[in-house]
C-alpha cells in the first residue's frame, strides 16, 4: 500500500508540473496534483483497509443463563 501511495503521489506530480510548462502557472498545477495524488492514494487505502459492504454491526454478547 505504501508503494501506491507513493506512484499515485509522483504520478499527479509529474502530470501538474507538465501542465505547468505548458500553461505557464507555475507552481499551482504542482502543487494541486500533489494535493489530488494524496488524497487520491488516500482514499484508495481507506478503501482497502475498509471494504464496502461490512457494515453489519457486530453481534451483541448473549446474557449469561441462570
Amino acid at each position: 500500500m505504501g508503494l501506491q501511495f507513493v506512484i499515485a503521489i509522483l504520478l499527479f506530480l509529474f502530470i501538474g508540473k507538465w501542465l505547468d510548462a505548458r500553461l505557464g502557472t507555475a507552481p499551482w498545477l504542482l502543487l494541486l496534483g500533489v494535493l489530488v495524488g494524496a488524497g487520491a492514494s488516500t482514499y484508495a487505502m481507506y478503501r482497502k483497509a475498509f471494504p464496502p459492504g461490512d457494515s453489519k454491526p457486530p453481534a451483541a454478547p448473549k446474557p449469561p443463563s441462570p
